[in-house]
């Protein structure tokens, strides 16, 4: 840990498109090789017996800049004849492979048969597209985000891609978690940051499996250095994604506060969107009014600009006393105060 803010390390974590965003505002701003995205793997799967990383390619592709404007995954320009072939032959279409995307999948799996760790593969592919920040899987042992709803368990994909987020959530549970464990580059990382950035992400699908890996947790909650969440809920709702489709099924407000209360004790600040300015006085850390919402590069790196202003401002943490254990995720269900 250097605390040197005139060259900040930075450690954003994230999943999806919004996660995505801020790490290329980030990485703008940011001198080259200062930023670490430390990335949700809970909801890669076996697809055409391949192995799919769609949060990691997110971020990749976002951070290339070759992702696809209007979706926010996959990439520009990409063409689907294969997806298309397969669907002729009675193979499962209903998860949208792109033909040049399917080649980075076809090179993951043939390197992870290979047995290199993920952590190593994704570093491959992140160098051949060109992309300078660090780009850290959670850990190199599979975990699977499972969702319970009222329809049954589901495997994330199967909820949010093939169901479209139709079932109602119960719970969220992760699947392998209690068995893996953090990558000596990934605590590394934590451990060098001067600032650790919990990106607009659904907290409870991309941020909470990153936290499930034992160890994190606590090492983030005994961390020295300055954490800042920003918020993924606008106005009472998510800009892309169920996030505030679950508060509401498991029984929490849809609010930015749900989302600073969800990461209790892990937060010395709190990035809040103008719209929600009124709010503001709710918290109980430092709050920064501002417009959350990134629809270009500039947009991107001005967030990322004033959450780097913003933390400036924030007192240099004292030192925070060890937990007894590594708290465990707390549980979420329908029935849930």
């Amino acid at each position: 840990m250097s605390n040197n803010f005139s060259s900040p390390n930075v450690v954003a974590l994230a999943g999806g498109v919004g996660g995505a965003k801020l790490a290329v505002g980030l990485q703008k701003v940011l001198p080259p090789g200062m930023l670490t995205v430390i990335v949700n793997t809970g909801d890669d799967f076996e697809h055409w017996g391949l192995t799919i990383c769609p949060d990691l390619d997110t971020v990749m592709y976002n951070l290339a800049g070759v992702n696809n404007p209007e979706t926010g995954w996959g990439l520009q320009g990409e063409t689907f004849n294969a997806l298309e072939a397969m669907g002729r032959l009675g193979g499962e279409d209903w998860f949208r492979l792109g033909d040049r995307d399917l080649a980075v999948h076809l090179r993951r799996s043939e390197w992870l048969r290979q047995d290199i760790p993920l952590t190593q593969v994704t570093d491959r592919l992140r160098r051949s597209l060109g992309v300078s920040t660090t780009i850290l899987p959670m850990s190199d042992v599979p975990i699977r985000t499972l969702v319970h709803t009222d329809e049954g368990d589901l495997p994330f994909q199967h909820y949010f891609v093939r169901r479209r987020c139709e079932p109602m959530v119960i719970d969220v549970s992760f699947v392998g978690a209690s068995n893996a464990q953090p990558t000596e580059e990934v605590l590394q990382a934590l451990d060098a940051a001067d600032l650790i950035v919990f990106c607009p992400s659904n907290p409870y699908l991309s941020i909470d499996p990153i936290l499930s890996v034992p160890g994190v947790r606590r090492m983030i909650r005994k961390s020295h250095v300055r954490r800042v969440a920003v918020t993924p809920i606008i106005g009472g709702r998510a800009l892309k994604g169920p996030a505030a489709k679950m508060m509401r099924e498991m029984g929490q407000m849809m609010s930015p506060i749900t989302v600073a209360d969800h990461f209790d004790g892990l937060l010395d600040g709190f990035v809040l969107d103008q719209a929600d300015a009124v709010l503001h006085n709710a918290f109980d850390m430092p709050v920064l009014v501002a417009d959350t919402v990134m629809t270009d590069l500039a947009s991107k790196a001005r967030l990322a600009q004033e959450l780097l202003d913003f933390v400036y401002t924030l007192d240099a943490p004292a030192a925070r006393s060890e937990s007894t254990s590594d708290i465990a995720l707390p549980t979420f269900s329908a029935t849930s105060s």
